[in-house]
């Protein structure tokens, strides 16, 4: 009769040798599987694999043939509507163009930050096929000329009130040396209260100035003189880029193609609540009285808007969410960035975020590019 503890040793010598001839066994197939072209597995146990048909070896399972993946479908679509897809070549059944189709996307290529759109790849040729041409995001001189309608001035109101503050300051002036408390207060308030009445009509500190000294300087408000004032509507929008000291153009009817120049010398500091426009004032040289109180004239100012991070005018790309632009990456990547702009001028405009100096921004196909974003942000790209 065999002893408990030699049956125990023998089992365990058993086990041992099963499971080294097992580890030995998975070791040899599956080490041949990588060379093979079919492999086996176990649905039960995915490690064991071999490449013949078999039964596992732990739970005499029949071995199940792996299949290759199967290669992926084309996938065509419509470059004017990304929604339309179809897995062979056709027309758009919308607009009648062919169908393009979709390129692998490279590998590595990032996620696009912008919802609904993504990463574009295109190679050189394509490219050059779409016409595309890029700009550089860059720190420029911002500049634009506003328009704006206008008359020669003819202000009776504008003359009685300097005339008014020269008398109230010169009364002032000479109550100053008054030994009647009560009395110069009062010169003092009327001073004040005609000066506070010339600074609602527009008039500046320097126009001021003027206005206690000769009272000749004022004439051109009633009369022709050789210097006239314009009084030019700037509309709301407009009113912040205008400012004292820019020149302006300025042409009447009665003299067509003659310009005469200016300055702007000072800005009414109300709003027109009927008309919305900002009230300019602009000195001019009017050497023949050619100019003449109440002519209507057109007006154009060169408004310096300083320096700004800019790219070119074309861009951006309103889609009437948001403001898009292409960037130009390494490899023929465009990613679309959202962006955020301020001022414009000519042919650039302010980007006050999204793109960074230095950067390559698409000028041209961008209904093309945006059109591809949506239809690899569609398919998941």
């Amino acid at each position: 009769m065999i002893s408990r503890s030699r049956l125990a040793a023998a089992a365990l010598g058993a086990a041992l040798l099963l499971g080294g001839g097992y580890a030995a066994w998975k070791h040899y197939d599956g080490g041949r599987a990588h060379t093979q072209a079919e492999l086996y597995y176990c649905p039960m146990h995915p490690d064991v694999t071999s490449d013949s048909p078999g039964d596992c070896p732990i739970c005499n399972m029949h071995l199940v043939k792996k299949e290759a993946p199967a290669p992926p479908a084309d996938l065509y679509y419509c470059p004017m509507h990304p929604d339309v897809t179809s897995d062979r070549p056709g027309d758009c059944p919308i607009c009648n163009m062919h169908l393009v189709k979709k390129e692998a996307a490279a590998g590595g290529e990032r996620k696009s930050q912008v919802p609904g759109h993504g990463m574009v790849t295109l190679t050189p040729e394509k490219q050059q096929l779409i016409g595309l041409k890029t700009g550089v995001a860059a720190w420029r001189g911002l500049a634009r000329t506003i328009s704006a309608t206008g008359k020669v001035a003819y202000d009776p109101a504008l003359y009685s009130a300097v005339t008014e503050y020269r008398e109230a300051a010169a009364a002032r002036d000479r109550m100053k040396r008054s030994g009647w408390p009560d009395a110069r207060e009062r010169a003092a308030a009327l001073a004040d209260a005609a000066r506070l009445r010339l600074l609602q009509l527009g008039l500046d500190e320097g126009q001021l100035a003027e206005a206690e000294g000769d009272s000749a300087s004022f004439e051109n408000l009633l009369l022709p003189r050789e210097r006239a004032w314009v009084y030019a509507q700037v509309y709301e929008y407009d009113s912040a880029a205008v400012k004292p000291g820019q020149k302006a153009a300025i042409r009447s009817r009665a003299w067509p193609g003659r310009d005469f120049y200016g300055v702007v010398r000072s800005l009414d500091p109300v709003l027109s609540g009927e008309t919305r426009t900002l009230r300019a004032r602009i000195e001019t040289e009017n050497p023949a009285l050619e100019l003449r109180p109440e002519m209507y004239v057109e007006v154009r100012i060169e408004a310096g808007l300083g320096t700004a991070l800019t790219v070119p005018a074309g861009a951006v790309l309103d889609t009437g969410e948001k403001e898009l632009v292409f960037v130009m990456k390494d490899g023929g990547v465009f990613e679309p960035r959202e962006v955020r702009t301020g001022r414009r001028g000519g042919d650039y405009v302010e980007v006050r975020s999204g793109v960074s100096a230095g950067e390559k921004v698409v000028t041209s196909a961008n209904f093309l590019i945006d059109s591809e974003s949506r239809m690899r942000a569609a398919l998941g790209d």
